[in-house]
């Protein structure tokens, strides 16, 4: 069984979209990041970057329980257990290593900085826009070009390079992105949301977004000082 604990971001649909289209038996457990639960002593045991998600399998290696953060980690781990989503093919295999990487260092950051520019940051600063924005725009041609030679992202089937990038260009407006522009991300982006698995995957805990301005505290709990307190 997997114990999964997260919330509904661009991380945490990576994990819930690796969890359904493997099979595995899972058990979700909020974090509600906005309420400061990634402080809590006992998520910073298995997070102690407090951050989600991470899990804990208690069926690990050589039976025994093992607890795992950083998502791209635990994708990693998941195509390992399952032996699915990583192809063998050594070729194929450091291609999807490559393109996961890519999402970890560049992806994520990038578009979270431009996502947060343009939407959260209480005041406007035109640097920061136009930098993130751009940055933005060349990641996503980035995808363009490597898109107009492959099928899926690292090589020619669904991988968790997929998996891990698809979920942050869900807010592609926010980034100050037009889709439009980007035909074969658009294609990509567009088959693999009719997957079922990634259906489910996104559903999970998507009641518990909120919608609406953002209170005071929950703005502290996600950007203020209290990221930078001794736990």
């Amino acid at each position: 069984m997997i114990d999964v604990y997260t919330w509904p971001t661009p991380n945490g649909h990576k994990v819930h979209i690796m969890l359904e289209e493997t099979g595995l038996a899972y058990r979700v457990h909020p974090v509600a990041i906005d309420a400061g639960e990634q402080f809590r002593p006992e998520f910073l045991k298995i997070s102690p970057n407090n951050k989600i998600p991470a899990i804990v399998d208690t069926e690990g290696p050589g039976g025994e329980p093992i607890s795992l953060f950083e998502s791209g980690a635990i994708l990693i781990y998941l195509a390992a257990k399952t032996g699915r989503f990583l192809p063998e093919d050594l070729r194929e295999k450091w291609s999807v290593l490559q393109w996961l990487m890519f999402q970890m260092g560049s992806i994520g950051p990038m578009l979270g900085q431009a996502h947060h520019f343009n939407g959260y940051a209480q005041e406007r600063i035109e640097y920061a826009i136009r930098r993130y924005t751009n940055e933005a725009n060349r990641l996503y041609g980035v995808l363009d070009r490597r898109l107009a030679q492959s099928e899926y992202v690292a090589c020619g089937q669904y991988t968790i390079a997929d998996i891990a990038i698809m979920p942050w260009l869900r807010s592609y407006k926010r980034q100050g992105v037009e889709m439009g522009d980007y035909p074969n991300v658009k294609r990509w982006f567009d088959a693999i949301n009719e997957r079922p698995a990634v259906v489910r995957g996104l559903a999970v805990l998507a009641d518990r977004r909120r919608e609406g301005p953002m209170s005071a505290q929950a703005r502290e709990n996600l950007f203020g000082a209290t990221q930078y307190q001794r736990h």
